[in-house]
């Protein structure tokens, strides 16, 4: 009875979990494996990784577009009749006693004739025009000051940093040395085929071989030689050395960190810290404290920007570069702003413009800050774009965010009749016409690197006569300057057709 209680279930259609489908039992084979997963797996666990570093949240840090404050007012919901009397208290509070949009204390910066440019040294002032705004870059950095970050990673061993600069070094490291393998694997090549041509008897005795040329396009000996570096074809060696096999070390130059990275081992030992030191050496070195040399470098036109456009830079200029009583000037008001203008616009030309000469209305300051204040107004945060053959760059939040959309190119349009005198046309100084050939180059830049090209002209009034010069101002100085801009696109015709 009970062998048949026990097969029973199997006859009623109740399969047993000893069994398979087919009424077989499975072999040990997987719930053997099964059961060495089991007991291996908690053995094979590998731990953690350490968790990243979390990034600065840049939404916050940046969420100021200028170096100002705002005091919005609060918002109405017309089903809460509590948020009428708070938008009322809120409004008759700033009506009566208006807050303060400017900071407390007005950030200092310096006017440096040398560099043309402005200088601020005050910590407080560099983050806050970096942050509100992205005014300025770092002197011994590529746009953000990082000096000191990636310094203090040098020299406290085991701290890794990577910034911009320290990207780019690697890259053109990492470039220099694949061109030197391929060199290499180009000279071993021709060596091979020239071995094989003297076994097959192709080459006469007394004859020089000829250079030939490898799959990937670089000209060698044909003798398999080479003399360590890449040879040029209107060169010819009469006696080749034989390729090193291990690439030259890296030069010495100033760029050499302090401590040697766990990456690279061809750093110099002359600058290296040693290995050898003990733990209380090593806290030593890495709770060291130096100076930071690095400030923040302001435009001219970025710095006027925030001295009178804004209103939260005081700026000091050196009372050498104020123009005297008896010196002609453009502006006749004494306002600070004036002598502000009137240095910034003698030494935005090479060589400086003498304190003693009228200033034209075409000098360059005045039309690349008639540009860059259009566009600032606009909300573009503007930056200087040499890097790409260019006036200025324009960013839609910063460059922490996203690349520059737009280059803009600055070209002066003289439309009014007084250019075309005798006196107008020695009054434009070295302004010269573009031709189509610099447009067809400047074109292709921008489009090699994703940029549209914005030409921006900006229309220079004549000079104001001398019953004015006593009257005009900063203000109605700028005034009189009109910018239009014009958008051009590099025209494909594959891609368009």
């Amino acid at each position: 009875m009970e062998e048949t209680k026990a097969i029973a279930p199997e006859a009623n259609g109740v399969i047993d979990h000893a069994t398979d489908l087919n009424g077989y039992a499975p072999g040990p084979g997987l719930h053997q494996s099964n059961a060495t997963t089991e007991t291996t797996a908690p053995s094979e666990v590998r731990p953690k990784p350490l968790p990243r570093p979390k990034k600065p949240n840049s939404q916050h840090i940046h969420r100021f577009p200028l170096p100002l404050q705002t005091y919005p007012l609060p918002i109405f919901h017309p089903t809460n009749p509590l948020s009428l009397l708070q938008l009322a208290y809120t409004y008759l509070s700033h009506l009566l006693s208006p807050p303060s949009s400017h900071p407390s204390r007005l950030y200092k910066a310096t006017f440096h004739a040398g560099s043309r440019s402005c200088h601020v040294t005050d910590p407080d002032s560099i983050k806050a025009l970096w942050e509100m705004g992205f005014f300025g870059k770092g002197t011994l950095s590529r746009s953000e000051l990082t000096w000191e970050v990636r310094e203090r990673a040098k020299r406290a061993s085991g701290v890794v940093v990577t910034a911009a600069e320290d990207a780019t070094r690697r890259r053109r490291d990492e470039r220099r040395a694949f061109k030197l393998e391929r060199a290499r694997e180009g000279a071993e090549k021709v060596a091979l085929q020239r071995e094989r041509e003297r076994e097959s008897g192709q080459v006469e005795g007394g004859a020089e071989p000829d250079e030939l040329e490898t799959d990937d396009g670089v000209v060698k000996l044909a003798d398999g030689g080479s003399d360590g570096v890449p040879v040029d074809d209107r060169v010819d060696s009469a006696e080749p050395e034989v390729w090193p096999a291990e690439p030259l070390p890296a030069r010495v130059d100033e760029r050499t960190p302090l401590v040697p990275n766990a990456n690279d081992g061809s750093r110099s030992d002359v600058l290296a810290q040693p290995q050898d030191l003990d733990q209380s050496e090593h806290d030593v070195v890495k709770d060291a404290t130096f100076a930071n040399e690095e400030h923040l470098q302001l435009t001219l036109e970025e710095a006027f920007f925030l001295s009178y456009g804004l209103g939260v830079l005081d700026i000091d200029v050196s009372s050498s570069l104020r123009p005297g009583k008896n010196e002609e000037c453009l502006l006749a008001s004494s306002t600070i702003f004036a002598y502000l203008l009137h240095a910034f616009a003698t030494h935005s030309t090479l060589p400086v413009q003498p304190l003693d000469r009228p200033l034209s209305p075409a000098n360059p300051f005045f039309l690349h800050y008639a540009t860059y204040h259009h566009f600032r107004s606009l909300g573009w945060v503007v930056r200087p774009g040499t890097k790409f053959s260019c006036d200025y760059l324009l960013y839609n939040r910063g460059p922490v965010f996203s690349h520059a959309e737009f280059a803009v190119i600055i070209i002066p349009a003289f439309e009014d009749e007084y250019w075309r005198t005798p006196e107008g046309l020695e009054s434009r100084g070295d302004q010269k016409e573009r031709d189509w050939w610099w447009l067809h180059c400047i074109n292709r830049v921008q489009s090699q690197v994703k940029k549209t090209l914005v030409l921006c002209y900006v229309e220079v009034p004549p000079p104001v006569g001398e019953s004015l010069e006593s009257k005009i101002g900063v203000a109605e100085l700028l005034r009189r300057y009109k910018v239009r801009e014009f958008v051009l696109k590099r025209w494909s015709m594959n891609r368009s057709k």
